[in-house]
């Protein structure tokens, strides 16, 4: 529902919101890109909020209940300043939730078990691509002009609606932490926090008071693996900024609004089975580099195929390889959470930061869809096959640090092993942090190894 909120601004394009909202020349655009803006600013400040307060069930539940109000509220605009100043709220009040979940389910999940996880959750955006569109279809067909409203209305009322009752019924039933969950007894909360302990050759709880919170975001940022996680995803994000076209793209092969929109579904189905199983194996074989990478030469071809090739079968068959680069997704969130382990306030602050800088990548990347480059829209094609090229890039780099982090725990693991002045600079970092002596810091580093 996040994303069928966000999402189904695109499909009603489709169904006649650019001509009763009268937009014109990039208004469209703008309101696009403006829910982003809201959406990078509140990303780090939810997290460490949704930290310290310890009841995610009422914190996501809250805010999934004022999304879906906001998105209902939609179908009452009347001008392109309405929906552009309800698309920067929406964006305020989604922001918590994707990077909370992300931070959520690294509260629960091993570094081994974390990557399938993530892609289930990933799984429901995937969903929303094809399921969402596949609604708009039947909302289009049946439902427009019924009671006065257009067929982008129904979609916002409909679709709202649903989302604000799925926020209560979150409130109820989602588990909160391991240590703040009141329905786990105390030997259960033993084992859920013993399992992330010894995952993360630490506890997996904060301090208690605002100030670890700050520091566990000055950590964040101090870590040179934060900003290059975030240009992976800023790359990764900004190649999958077709998303927001897609039905436009579909357009291009040649048929009306309504089959445009269910052509939309099969890509993304396809991707939800190959994402599920993608993330199975990198949690099987426990590896994150290969499966990061497989997935961008694939994108690419899709990209070079849609730019040059005019047959129904090629142009669609491409749309099947442009959804690759959602098969990252799964992997980049399980990557950070295992490349940035502890403590919960600093992997709290890297997931969100690394968030934020990734969906940055959709308050630029919409005025590269211009219906000037239709129908093969080499520019954004273009742009697309550089920035999968940088994320792959970046891919090395964090490839070439997390090797070098475990040879170094492996050296200093070794009691025996003579230490440089940069391994006991590090070491004296780690007991700071930690608030241990240099001794235990040193055995600490037999407990962790970082997944590559």
């Amino acid at each position: 529902m996040n994303y069928i909120d966000r999402n189904n601004y695109a499909a009603a394009r489709l169904q006649g919101l650019e001509k009763d909202l009268n937009l014109k020349g990039d208004q469209y655009q703008l309101g696009l890109s403006i829910l982003f803006v809201g959406y990078v600013l509140m990303q780090v400040p939810s997290n460490l909020l949704l930290n310290v307060s310890g009841r995610p069930s009422w914190y996501i539940g809250f805010f999934v209940i004022a999304w879906g109000l906001v998105s209902l509220l939609t179908s009452q605009v009347k001008t392109a300043g309405d929906i552009i100043a309800c698309r920067f709220i929406l964006g305020l009040v989604e922001a918590p939730f994707f990077a909370g979940i992300l931070f959520y389910l690294s509260k629960w999940y091993t570094k081994g078990e974390l990557n399938l996880r993530m892609s289930i959750f990933y799984a429901g955006s995937l969903l929303s691509g094809a399921f969402g569109s596949l609604i708009a279809a039947g909302i289009l067909h049946g439902l427009a002009g019924k009671q006065g409203l257009s067929a982008w209305q129904w979609l916002y009322i409909i679709e709202g609606s649903i989302t604000m009752a799925i926020g209560v019924v979150i409130v109820f039933v989602l588990p909160d932490f391991p240590h703040t969950w009141k329905l786990l007894s105390p030997e259960m909360k033993h084992v859920a926090n013993r399992r992330m302990a010894i995952d993360a050759a630490d506890t997996d709880i904060d301090e208690a008071g605002g100030m670890s919170q700050i520091r566990g975001m000055k950590l964040a940022f101090t870590d040179p693996k934060t900003y290059v996680l975030a240009i992976m995803y800023h790359g990764t994000t900004g190649a999958a900024g077709f998303q927001n076209f897609f039905p436009t793209l579909t357009k291009t092969l040649g048929f009306d609004s309504t089959i445009s929109l269910v052509l939309v579904a099969p890509p993304y189905i396809f991707m939800v089975i190959w994402s599920l199983c993608h993330g199975i194996a990198s949690d099987k074989v426990g590896n994150r580099f290969w499966f990061f990478l497989y997935p961008i030469p694939l994108t690419i071809i899709g990209a070079l195929l849609f730019m040059f090739v005019d047959g129904f079968g090629g142009r669609y068959f491409s749309l099947f390889l442009l959804v690759f680069v959602f098969a990252t997704n799964g992997t980049i969130y399980a990557w950070i959470a295992n490349a940035i382990p502890r403590p919960p306030a600093k992997r709290a602050a890297a997931l969100a930061f690394v968030n934020s800088i990734g969906n940055a990548a959709s308050i630029w990347t919409p005025f590269t869809y211009n219906a000037t480059d239709a129908p093969h829209y080499v520019t954004p094609m273009g742009i697309n096959i550089a920035l999968l090229g940088a994320a792959g890039i970046g891919a090395c780099v964090l490839r070439w640090l997390l090797v070098r982090d475990n040879a170094r725990l492996e050296r200093m693991a070794n009691m025996d092993a003579t230490l440089t002045e940069a391994d006991l600079a590090h070491l004296r970092k780690t007991a700071e942090t930690e608030g241990i002596d240099i001794s235990a810091a040193r055995q600490l580093q037999k407990s962790y190894r970082y997944m590559i």
